[in-house]
């Protein structure tokens, strides 16, 4: 899985204020191309030898009018709704797509990248759902494109860095092993991505893709980061079934009150994570498989780790 990008294109970064997306488009302008990062709201650091625009994507009309002003070869979306909530998720992780894709196809756009995540194999969230049914209508959009499916981001995985460094317990939902991952950092992930535009063999693809492995269950990062810390293990277990106990209260609430609802859904979202593995799922033994999740890039967890405490 390597290959140096051509020089030169015409590149538009949806999602740039995110943190994958600014890697992304901070690793685009490296390799040489010309690239324009589409945001939200303003950044706060423009990233050197790049354009910056502003845009409402929620609007159709602004997506054609502020992020169109010329003809791009490549457009990379790097946007996800920010809540999970199935309004934000069908608005952005669908919808916004969807319309940057309408778009993307009027100006002449030949290739099209997505940054989807591996979690959408097994649909059970709103937010899942909404990824898959623009990825169904990127497929058939007639435009080349690259689907990409992460596996964990090490931000994500990154939260209880400073409870450890405090002094308190790991957090670990059931015996901390019920899950594994190849998290992969945001810089190997812009590689990749960046990668897709040169490489033919990502064309037309969906491409599950993890970090260095081997795979590693919440136990095993929590003691590593101990480890890290020089201080004895202390672990607090919190039982799975909790989340589904006080999710199922919510939905009943979320009937008539729509914050219950959202958050109902953000505790089905947790229960998701600490129950469901962030590997390629094998169809055949509907397992979760570590041999077959692709691996890519230099930076382990584990790295990341380090070089948080050092700071």
């Amino acid at each position: 899985m390597t290959g140096a990008a051509p020089i030169g294109q015409n590149v538009l970064v949806f999602g740039a204020s995110g943190t994958i997306g600014a890697a992304v488009v901070k690793r685009l302008a490296a390799d040489g191309h010309r690239v324009t990062g589409i945001y939200r709201t303003a950044p706060g650091q423009p990233i050197q030898s790049t354009q910056t625009r502003l845009c409402d994507i929620t609007d159709p009309a602004a997506i054609a009018r502020d992020a169109f002003t010329h003809t791009p070869d490549i457009v990379i979306s790097c946007l996800a709704s920010r809540t999970g909530a199935p309004k934000d998720a069908w608005a952005i992780d669908y919808q916004a797509n969807a319309d940057i894709l309408k778009a993307a196809k009027a100006a002449g756009a030949r290739h099209f990248i997505l940054l989807s995540a591996i979690c959408v194999q097994k649909p059970l969230l709103a937010f899942q759902h909404a990824k898959l049914a623009f990825e169904k209508e990127l497929r058939e959009s007639g435009l080349t494109y690259s689907i990409v499916r992460p596996t964990a981001f090490f931000k994500s995985l990154s939260g209880q860095v400073d409870r450890v460094r405090k002094g308190k317990a790991f957090l670990l939902f059931g015996d901390g092993q019920l899950t594994r991952c190849k998290p992969i950092s945001d810089g190997d992930l812009a590689r990749f991505i960046s990668q897709c535009i040169d490489d033919r063999t990502r064309h037309n693809q969906v491409l599950p893709i993890g970090g260095p492995g081997p795979a590693i269950t919440p136990l095993e990062q929590g003691e590593e980061l101990f480890e890290l810390t020089g201080q004895t293990p202390r672990f607090r277990r919190v039982p799975v079934g909790l989340f589904t106990a006080m999710a199922g209260v919510l939905g009943i609430v979320g009937r008539v009150w729509t914050r219950a609802g959202n958050a109902a859904e953000y505790l089905r979202i947790a229960r998701y994570y600490a129950t469901q593995s962030m590997l390629v799922l094998d169809t055949e033994t509907g397992q979760y498989t570590e041999d077959q999740t692709p691996e890519f890039g230099t930076e382990t967890l584990f790295d990341h780790y380090r070089e948080l405490l050092k700071d």
